[in-house]
């Protein structure tokens, strides 16, 4: 392995483990929101979402998702010649390149922690088993074909086709505001109404932990630098400026909530606050290395505004999204990656140029096709396989499994010994 390639297989490894924070982030994030009686239960969908699609990954997901396209459309990958990731082991790198096998664990982490995203939708009310069920099913017939779209890309000689979305379409989506964010929190959306609402709705009670909560946001952040500056592939441009945009938004973000919030709401509250931060870190995913520190600071603010603005439509519309994975996920993805079409720096390393440096209409109109054709496949999928799981297995736990908690009846836990403190 030449220098070049130890150099930016160290990056890539460095981002790896970055990017696997959002692990625990996530479930810390997600757990001290949810309900003191569903807590662990809440920790337990994120980690186990994560654990069924790490194994389908390996299995068949790689192929699926970034194998050479089957056909000239790039709608999915071919994973006969990849089953199980066995091609990889011994496999040759190319100068300056980083070796496949480490590309695919990188890839494995965005995979899980998308799966892992649609369970702040389902706080208090899902069966634990079937969640097991539709991860994999999710997975495999919604996020292996739709991150092929956006992250499947050309071989170097031309001779495979990539992911359409990409290849095809030309749309830019640099660490998936698309693939990720907006998949994400579709199937949220998705599954909410499937699921009802919970008993109590919406007068559910205050989060369990909000502490934790704050914490696990902000380990989210640190494993962003991982999930958009590794997304370069390596030490490059790109890598630097994904990583400084990254924190510009997120910054940017959390002043775009509070501020709102301050003024409508009178508060500025701290979970207000890492929710802006997190609605900034989705915004600007997909438009990491097209913009400019200050395009970062607009995405950013505008970003923890819309995320801030979406949480009323859950009453208006009538679903149940717990853990508000579609405020912070869904629209703020939308909207980062529109605002590619007016906020692509030509002189950034994706070399686009949005309307406000001269650019045509052209590339907010590829966003916008992007952003349409994976919310409708992502909604349309889902909502087969959710009725499909509810008119088999069932999707809800009953009525005196909910009311006392997921913790006690599923797992045969309870997150804190109350009965130890009073002693």
């Amino acid at each position: 392995m030449d220098i070049t390639s130890q150099g930016n297989t160290g990056w890539m490894l460095t981002a790896t483990v970055a990017v696997t924070l959002m692990l625990p982030g996530l479930a810390l994030y997600y757990g001290g929101l949810s309900r003191t009686k569903n807590i662990l239960n809440t920790m337990m969908i994120v980690f186990s979402g994560f654990a069924v699609t790490a194994v389908l990954w390996v299995l068949y997901g790689f192929g699926l998702t970034l194998g050479d396209s089957v056909g000239s459309a790039g709608l999915i990958g071919d994973p006969t010649g990849l089953f199980g990731m066995q091609s990889l082991l011994g496999a040759d790198t190319p100068a300056g390149a980083v070796p496949a096998i480490l590309i695919a664990v990188f890839q494995l982490i965005f995979a899980g922690l998308t799966v892992g995203i649609i369970g702040g939708a389902v706080e208090g009310r899902m069966k634990f088993s079937t969640w097991l069920i539709f991860s994999g099913l999710w997975a495999t017939l919604v996020y292996f074909p739709v991150a092929h779209w956006v992250f499947a890309f050309d071989s170097a000689d031309g001779s495979t086709i990539g992911g359409w979305i990409a290849n095809n379409l030309h749309a830019i989506d640099f660490a998936g505001g698309t693939a990720v964010h907006m998949n994400a929190g579709v199937a949220a959306l998705v599954l909410a109404f499937f699921l009802g609402k919970r008993r109590d709705f919406p007068h559910v009670g205050r989060p369990g932990n909000l502490p934790i909560a704050i914490g696990g946001g902000g380990l989210l952040l640190v494993g962003w630098y991982g999930f958009n500056g590794g997304s370069s592939g390596g030490i490059n441009e790109s890598a630097g400026v994904a990583v400084t945009n990254t924190l510009i938004a997120a910054c940017a973000g959390l002043l775009g909530w509070v501020v709102v919030e301050r003024v409508l709401r009178k508060a500025a509250t701290s979970l207000g606050a890492i929710s802006g931060v997190l609605g900034g870190l989705v915004g600007i995913t997909p438009a990491a290395n097209s913009v400019s520190p200050v395009g970062a600071i607009i995405i950013g603010f505008l970003a923890g505004i819309v995320a801030f603005a979406a949480l009323s439509l859950k009453e208006r519309l009538g679903y149940d999204d717990a853990l508000d994975a579609v405020a912070i996920h869904m629209f703020p993805g939308i909207f980062g990656t529109l605002a590619i079409g007016f906020l692509a720096d030509p002189s950034s390393p994706a070399g686009a140029t949005g309307i406000f440096f001269g650019g045509d209409w052209g590339l907010l109109g590829t966003q916008a096709l992007a952003i349409v054709a994976v919310f409708v496949y992502t909604f349309v999928v889902t909502a087969l396989i959710s009725w499909l799981l509810k008119v088999t297995v069932g999707l809800r736990v009953d009525d005196g499994t909910e009311v006392t908690g997921l913790d006690t009846v599923l797992h045969a836990e309870t997150a804190y010994d109350l009965d130890d403190v009073r002693s």
